[in-house]
């Protein structure tokens, strides 16, 4: 069993920046392909971005693309979200997930796709 943790949230104005940080605990064997997702209050978890795991692609919403960076520290095992330009419509719950699938399959957007899941981390953002 693997354990994420997330850190990083906090609140922040409009057209700053942000990283998130997901450390993984335990044994992390079948995890190809790590994620974020968001959740607003009221809204459905929404995906965020995607990276394979140990091979370095990495895929994206359009509502992030260009101003979020999926990264990963295999060394540290941490996955990271760099945000900037950040925009009050990015104010939610941000999780990190771990999926099975082999190269994030062909639709890494798929909540269903992962298996193992943190609690969270807060980001607020001002107007």
């Amino acid at each position: 069993q693997v354990q994420l943790v997330e850190s990083g949230g906090g609140s922040v104005q409009a057209g700053g920046s942000l990283r998130l940080s997901c450390a993984a605990f335990g044994y992390a064997y079948g995890i190809y392909c790590m994620g974020w997702f968001r959740q607003a209050p009221g809204k459905e978890r929404e995906w965020v971005a995607s990276i394979v795991t140990g091979g370095g692609s990495t895929y994206y919403a359009d509502s992030v693309k260009g101003r979020f960076t999926i990264s990963q520290d295999n060394a540290k095992n941490t996955l990271y979200l760099q945000m900037t330009s950040l925009k009050p419509e990015d104010a939610a719950m941000y999780y990190c997930a771990g999926s099975s699938a082999f190269g994030c399959g062909s639709r890494p957007y798929r909540t269903v796709a992962y298996k193992y899941w943190g609690q969270g981390t807060q980001v607020t953002v001002s107007s």
